[in-house]
């Protein structure tokens, strides 16, 4: 395994908990990439992924306990998931229970609970769908058959519970479901996808929006220690199973014999042989770390013509900061999304989410832990920093601004609490994540067909946010289970 990310841990333990040999090489000092979690100056700060979710039962996360022998993620349910703060002095909190409704009620009004009633009900069905056959795109003759057997089953038992326009929606944008709803209700659709689907109503795919926005209603939890406990618990499975997790092993190369994986080589020298190899990276990362042995026209098919990231995929600019929290109290929410104007992103949607007063690992005594993140165009970036490092270092500064004056709104006084600001911008997230030019949330989720499969090559896969069904580390957690169950059955009718 390359890379200690959640979908590659997860993949990693299931096949350990399965009786494989498993090694997982990781370049940073802790696991969980995107989401895991640092330590810096008394402050565990997370570093990309703060909303944990899918840990109801049956869901993504309970799933992986099941196969990975996870009893306890040390984790806290929590019904409030967020307040989406609009503009307008309008704050609207996502909760869990049949409450729901009535805020929802509150802030867009009485017809606003067709498209909620539309989401659910189309959230439900497709939910349910996923967590019996997770294997979309089909890649082989098998999975295809699996997942028309599987479609049909479902059909069957549930077609009494879907919208008759399931169809239609499967080929149309969010924002056909829309027409005719408040603009309120719009905005915040939009700001919700953008954080979810990494595109707003007028791209993003109906049904998977229904899905994505069901976040809040499956509930969040707050892990111990922060996003990094998933991680961490995948790590403690991984060894109690005879497997290997080893950090400060960046790899560098992968050799190739007779078109499968065989030796996986180390900065530091050492090399591993390799039945299997799973990346916990995107195409990018795997097909440089192939080219150090094979000629352009060796490469996988799927890695040879890959040209650019896309012109719609996004970064981030983050913003970690350890505050003074004595007065906030333990019932101040901990998770927030600002929306200062449009176009989202680039300052004016802002997500921020707060650790918990309970949890005395992640501050010092008296302070919290804040991340703050921005969506932003990645390019711009890598072009100010390589040719004028000046202007790259002021426009830090002015996001910095931006984003705590946009924060403002949900914690007043924000600036005046401040102890720690670290800024980080894609750069900075190819540096220590070392993804693709700091590349986050995989592909916008535009059309299902743009949807892509785990499997590259005879014995080599891909797992993490650039694979179906995305982001989030419950949709990361689907995929490395995906590709787990697959290697398993590869192996029992060799």
């Amino acid at each position: 395994m390359i890379g200690a990310g959640a979908g590659g841990l997860a993949a990693a333990a299931s096949l350990a908990k399965a009786g494989l040999e498993v090694t997982v090489l990781e370049a940073a000092v802790y696991p969980g990439g995107c989401a895991g979690t640092f330590y810096h100056q008394g402050y565990r700060l997370d570093a990309g992924a703060t909303l944990a979710g899918g840990f109801y039962p049956g869901g993504p996360m309970d799933l992986l306990a099941q196969a990975a022998g996870i009893q306890d993620w040390r984790a806290r349910a929590e019904p409030l998931a967020m307040v989406v703060h609009l503009p307008g002095d309008c704050a609207v909190p996502l909760l869990a229970g049949e409450e729901r409704w009535a805020a929802r009620r509150s802030a867009f009004g009485e017809r606003s609970l067709d498209f909620f009633r539309w989401q659910e009900r189309t959230a439900d069905a497709l939910w349910e769908l996923a967590l019996r056959s997770p294997a979309w795109p089909p890649q082989t003759p098998a999975e295809l058959t699996s997942l028309a057997a599987t479609g049909l089953r479902w059909l069957g038992q549930d077609l009494h519970r879907i919208s008759p326009g399931l169809l239609r929606d499967a080929f149309q944008p969010a924002a056909r479901r829309l027409q005719g709803a408040p603009e309120r209700l719009r905005r915040f659709a939009d700001a919700q996808l953008l954080i979810s689907a990494q595109a707003t109503s007028a791209t993003v795919n109906a049904l998977y929006a229904a899905s994505a926005l069901d976040l809040p209603r499956r509930g969040v939890v707050h892990l111990q220690g922060g996003m990094g406990g998933i991680a961490e618990r995948l790590v403690e499975a991984i060894r109690s199973q005879g497997g290997k997790v080893l950090l400060r092993h960046e790899v560098t190369g992968i050799t190739r014999q007779e078109g499968q994986p065989a030796r996986v080589r180390t900065k530091r020298g050492a090399e591993f042989e390799a039945e299997v190899v799973i990346a916990n990276l995107t195409e990018w990362n795997l097909r440089d770390l192939l080219a150090e042995d094979l000629l352009a026209e060796d490469l996988p098919r799927r890695l040879k013509n890959l040209g650019e990231l896309p012109s719609d995929a996004w970064g981030a600019f983050m913003l970690y900061l350890g505050i003074d929290g004595r007065d906030l109290g333990n019932h101040f929410p901990l998770h927030h999304q600002v929306i200062v104007g449009e176009p989202l992103g680039e300052g004016n949607s802002v997500f921020l989410s707060l650790s918990p007063a309970w949890d005395a690992q992640r501050a010092p005594a008296g302070m919290r832990a804040l991340t703050l993140s921005t969506h932003t165009d990645l390019r711009t970036w890598w072009h100010l920093q390589a040719t004028d490092p000046a202007a790259y270092a002021a426009r830090k500064e002015i996001y910095q601004d931006k984003i705590l004056a946009a924060v403002e709104r949900a914690l007043p006084g924000l600036r005046g609490r401040v102890r720690l600001a670290l800024p980080a911008t894609p750069v900075t997230f190819e540096r220590f994540t070392r993804r693709h030019m700091g590349w986050v949330g995989g592909f916008p989720q535009t059309s299902l067909l743009r949807g892509r499969g785990p499997r590259i090559a005879r014995s080599l896969w891909l797992v993490g946010d650039s694979i179906f069904p995305g982001q989030s580390a419950a949709a990361v957690v689907l995929g490395g289970l995906r590709v787990s169950q697959a290697v398993l059955n590869e192996r029992s009718i060799r």
